[in-house]
């Protein structure tokens, strides 16, 4: 079991880091400009002067992938960490204070997770706008609801720990004690589900991108690459496969290396070999 998990490791590390160098590349340099429109190089294939083609306005394949990259990574980074600190934010305190406070939020919160997280998105980027930072805020609200609850629960079952109980006893204010003794024993949880939230939001993203909500053309993301591929899957077939293909492999790396995260972080996992 342990060689299975470091197996897991070691292939979603490799597949990880290789997204974020990519996610770096297409930040500072490309092989060509991104945008640059070449209608003499119009759907290149594959070699040449351009190692993965070009697409039907004549732009490098492999830069539009480095960028899209880029932007996909970033989006999801920010939005993973605002759902991270607004989640846990309001997790701890409904969690730790109780009462009313926690009734109300609760309540909202709960309604707010029967929506599914891309529907919600929808209608919020309905209202915020379709660019990189309404998919930011959009999916950053829609996943908050997700790391309340978690948090919350985490908190619950922390509050009657004997280790809370001698803080108060020593006089420490609630508020100390909430960040000096909780707070620390919530980044397990949340390592685990910021993990797997990473590869939730790339996901959502592609798919916001592919339907026209997400960051406006001509800027590259993975999703708005795959939509503008329809029409030439005949002719053209590698704009669509490389594009879909880097989503996959993106998944997959960050599932396999959040699986190895869970497996290191849960209890139960101790002591099998």
């Amino acid at each position: 079991m342990k060689k299975r998990i470091a197996a897991n490791a070691l292939i979603g590390g490799v597949i990880v880091a290789a997204m974020i160098v990519a996610a770096i590349m297409g930040a500072v340099w490309t092989p060509h400009d991104p945008l640059k429109i070449n209608f003499v190089a119009r759907l290149k294939p594959p070699g040449g002067g351009f190692l993965l083609g070009t697409d039907e306005f004549g732009r490098d394949e492999l830069s539009r992938l480095l960028a899209g990259a880029s932007s996909s990574v970033w989006i999801s980074f920010l939005t993973v960490s605002f759902a991270i600190v607004a989640g846990t934010a309001i997790g701890t305190l409904t969690g730790f204070v109780r009462g009313w406070t926690d009734r109300i939020i609760m309540a909202f919160n709960n309604a707010l997770l029967a929506f599914p997280g891309l529907l919600l998105a929808l209608g919020l980027l309905a209202v915020v706008g379709a660019n990189k930072y309404g998919i930011i805020l959009a999916l950053g609200l829609a996943y908050t609801p997700s790391v309340t609850r978690i948090v919350r629960g985490t908190v619950l079952s922390l509050r009657e720990k004997e280790f809370i109980e001698s803080s108060r006893v020593l006089g420490n204010s609630e508020l100390y004690t909430m960040f000096r003794h909780v707070l620390p024993n919530c980044v397990a949880p949340l390592t685990v589900l910021a993990t797997s939230m990473f590869g939730w939001v790339i996901l959502a993203e592609s798919a916001l991108s592919f339907l026209g909500l997400g960051v406006p053309p001509p800027a590259p993301t993975w999703g708005n690459m795959l939509a503008a591929a329809r029409p030439f899957m005949a002719q053209a077939s590698y704009l669509s496969i490389l594009p879909g293909l880097a989503i996959a492999l993106a998944l997959l790396g960050i599932n396999l290396l959040g699986d190895a995260v869970r497996d290191r972080f849960d209890p139960r996992m101790r002591g099998v070999q």
